[in-house]
């Protein structure tokens, strides 16, 4: 499976549980622990959300491939 977002690296840089996220955005815990293994994405406005209670920029929380042909 391909990792799109650093949701759960973000949180333990942080010291932040998945737990902790799904009160604060107020989503079942199930669908945090799919975001955080890469299994389903949240939406952006959740995604910005994420962000600004991680105090880190949007970009952060997602993984971007570097182009390896270069």
């Amino acid at each position: 499976m391909k990792q799109l977002n650093r949701i759960k690296i973000v949180l333990v840089e942080k010291n932040k549980t998945a737990r902790w996220l799904s009160q604060q955005v107020g989503k079942n815990a199930c669908s945090v622990s799919r975001w955080c293994t890469n299994a389903s994405q949240p939406d952006l406005e959740t995604l910005f959300r994420i962000a600004e209670l991680l105090n880190v920029d949007v970009r952060e929380l997602i993984h971007v491939e570097k182009d390896k042909s270069n």
